[in-house]
């Protein structure tokens, strides 16, 4: 009895309990019955069955059996077990009987069963039932079959399906038999599902250069920037030593449906040199390594790989899920490839498209940094003047790829100095495009420095500073929508302009009055009736205080809830995988705050923010768009608040909408 008491505790325990959202304190119970013995004689034996197959979800029993054996023999694989079909030959009563009690189970709790039981002397004994784990393809069919049998409704087949396992559907997989032969030689997180395999690379340049020439690669850094963006898209899969669940590497990477694991810190990097140790091993660049960025496994060698299947059941759970459900679910996309795929898989628009992404291209950044550089407002404007048809074309294509569904485009976040240049060949070669000295240029750069990026001068402070850039994207979005709007008139193209980072209505309405005189200027320039609407990014704690003044402003409210995690804990969210262990082992947190919403603290902050939001404009509209948008539980609190949609990377567009009915139906 102690021993079934401390298991409760144990750390295996523990990392299923938070990986399954299973609370400590619910504590554990114990059963105290009879002994029945498999192990007594060759009259005896045991075995474990499934009522269906766990693996496809075939309508067929599944099982295997031991003679004169203990359940324990089974299921550690000391022995090699028969079939569970051969039982009839051995004990073909207790079979029948068991077949009997097989469908009896089933038709109860209208489920697929997991038994195990015991035959002591030929006499059949059923020890325990469950309803089965299965993987996500048998889950699907399962829930279909239990539907066109009779033995749920639609509404029950979708709750009964575990909404994260939808992922393992999307992404290919390594091959099963390889990866058992297979033992992982470190650990980070998984922080962007699917496996991948190839050649180690160090650099963007060199992901993307080895890409052009057939090669399969791995993009192994210290952390990635938006800088790395192009690397990122050329390579299988992104390995990082720094970052947590909602660093840059994880949150690209899911955006684009890339395998990624991130802060495996037992990696020694040595950048420089093109080399890192792991396990006491020295890789080099091309030296071959296999990911898991499901379990955040990292293995030496090639593990073959196998695409997602989608089953037709798929779309099937997806109507219904469609029909119950309340939330919208949008994609955060920043390209028409992921919009694209964000649409197939069912997003009913844009919750953000990150504009900084769109800046970093050959023929964009150069003059990106020209306007950094500049001296004066027109040489910034003139820098600005190059960039526009780029944006706007950006935008063009997203809106096509969209179809008249809503678009949200954030403007400018990130700090100026992710933008410069680091190595010295671009340094000459922006000092050339300025006509300044290389030392001007290194002093600008080095002027750009800040303590705490993440709470220095970006979001609409730049634009506070920098009024151009916001009129230069204002621009871009508005000839955009007007394009596209000649061109489909069927389609209601109506831009959401969000105005990241606000913390005052103040500073809010300084930058809303440009963008507003800027674009009632292009519309009626244009000679066309077009609506737009302005809105911020709550991400700051003193936003969601206030939100009743800046609803007074704002349009729409967008939870980033990734930076008000942030801000609300101080936890910086790169930096928290090194101490966020200690906290689930001491049993201080048992879920990390920015994979999964903290809906006592951060979700109290938004829960004001959208009732003092409406109470100043009933009209107001919200929605979430950080990482948590894609997380079932998050999703499901999201609904409980009144929000109007959530926003996810394309793959996890799915996994919001199962989640988003599975809300609506616990209501019902």
């Amino acid at each position: 009895i102690e021993a079934v008491f401390r298991s409760w505790d144990n750390p295996r325990a523990n990392v299923y309990r938070r990986d399954n959202d299973i609370p400590y304190s619910w504590g554990t119970a114990v059963n105290v019955m009879p002994m029945v013995f498999g192990n007594l004689n060759n009259q005896s034996g045991t075995g474990v069955a499934f009522t269906r197959d766990p693996a496809t979800g075939e309508n067929k029993l599944m099982g295997e059996f031991l003679i004169n054996a203990q359940g324990e023999d089974v299921v550690a694989g000391v022995r090699t077990p028969m079939p569970i079909a051969q039982m009839e030959q051995e004990f073909p009563e207790a079979y029948a009987q068991f077949l009997e009690v097989c469908e009896t189970l089933e038709n109860h709790y209208h489920d697929m069963q997991d038994m195990e039981f015991t035959v002591e002397n030929k006499k059949l004994y059923m020890l325990q039932c469950r309803n089965g784990k299965r993987t996500a393809q048998a889950a699907l069919k399962i829930a279909c079959d239990l539907v066109d049998e009779g033995h749920k409704t639609p509404a029950e087949a979708v709750a009964m399906i575990d909404p994260r396992n939808l992922d393992t559907l999307l992404h290919p997989q390594f091959d099963v038999k390889a990866l058992k032969a297979a033992t992982p030689m470190g650990k980070g997180l998984g922080a962007s599902p699917g496996a991948a395999c190839g050649k180690v690379v160090f650099t963007a340049e060199d992901a993307e250069k080895w890409n052009e020439m057939g090669e399969k690669v791995i993009l192994v850094r210290l952390e990635t920037s938006p800088e790395d963006i192009t690397g990122m898209k050329a390579a299988q899969g992104i390995l990082t030593v720094r970052g947590g669940m909602t660093s840059h590497a994880a949150v690209v990477a899911r955006g684009m449906g890339t395998c990624c694991v991130s802060g495996c810190g037992d990696i020694v990097m040595d950048e420089e040199n093109k080399k890192f140790t792991l396990a006491g091993k020295e890789f080099h660049e091309g030296d071959y390594i296999s990911i898991d960025g499901s379990t955040g496994n990292i293995y030496d060698g090639i593990i073959e790989t196998v695409d997602a299947q989608i089953a037709g059941e798929f779309g099937r759970i997806m109507a219904w899920a469609d029909e119950f459900r309340k939330l919208k679910v949008r994609t955060n996309a920043d390209t028409p490839a992921d919009a694209k795929k964000a649409r197939e898989l069912g997003a009913e628009g844009i919750g953000l498209c990150r504009t900084e992404h769109m800046f970093f291209e050959e023929d964009r950044i150069a003059a990106f940094r020209e306007m950094i550089c500049s001296d004066t407002v027109e040489e910034r404007e003139a820098a600005l003047e190059k960039i526009l048809p780029y944006q706007q074309g950006d935008f063009e294509a997203l809106y096509e790829a969209l179809e008249g569904c809503p678009v949200t485009i954030r403007f400018l976040d990130p700090p100026l100095h992710e933008f410069v240049p680091t190595e010295e060949a671009d340094i000459e070669k922006l000092a050339k495009a300025q006509n300044k000295s290389v030392e001007e240029i290194k002093a600008i750069i080095s002027s750009l420095h800040e303590f705490n990026p993440m709470m220095g001068h970006r979001g609409l402070r730049l634009a506070v500073t920098y009024p151009e850039i916001a009129k230069m994207q204002t621009k871009a979005v508005i000839r955009a929508a007007i394009n596209v709007s000649k061109a489909h008139p069927d389609w209601n193209v109506a831009p959401e302009i969000m105005i990241p980072l606000a913390c005052d209505a103040k500073e809010l309405k300084y930058v809303k009055d440009i963008v507003v005189a800027t674009a009632d200027a292009e519309i009626a320039a244009a000679g066309v009736d077009m609506k737009y609407e302005v809105g911020t990014m709550i991400e700051i704690p003193r936003a969601a205080l206030t939100a009743g003044d800046i609803a007074k402003e704002a349009e729409f409210f967008c939870f980033g809830t990734n930076d008000l995690t942030q801000m609300t804990f101080g936890f910086s969210r790169d930096d928290a995988g090194k101490f966020l262990n200690a906290y689930y082992d001491k049993k201080i947190f048992e879920s990390d705050p920015f994979a999964r919403l903290d809906t006592t603290g951060v979700g109290q902050l938004m829960e004001m923010a959208v009732k003092n939001g409406k109470a100043t404009r009933p009209s107001l509209h919200c929605g979430i768009c950080g990482e948590h948008g894609g997380d079932p539980t998050s999703v499901e609190f999201c609904h409980k608040i009144g929000l109007d949609y959530v926003s996810c990377s394309p793959f996890r567009v799915p996994i919001a909408r199962l989640a988003a009915a599975q809300a609506a139906i616990a209501e019902m």
